[in-house]
């Protein structure tokens, strides 16, 4: 599974890591990402592309399940 570390990027950089990274057509990817604006915005990005998006909390850092519908 791909792996997308956005920990410490400012918006709009989280959301253009994960469309470089589903560019290719990937089904199921996981996003990570250290500020509550980036978790929103990556999961509008992915739902409007199509993913259903998990989400949990570890700590500081969200852990967004991207899989394709």
């Amino acid at each position: 599974m791909i792996q997308v570390d956005a920990r410490g990027l400012l918006c709009p950089e989280p959301v253009v890591c994960t469309q470089r990274a589903v560019k290719d057509g990937t089904k199921e990817l996981t996003v990570l990402v250290d500020a509550e604006a980036a978790r929103e915005n990556v999961t509008r990005f992915a739902v409007s592309r199509g993913y259903d998006v998990g989400v949990r909390q570890e700590g500081a850092d969200y852990v967004l399940t991207l899989t394709k519908k």
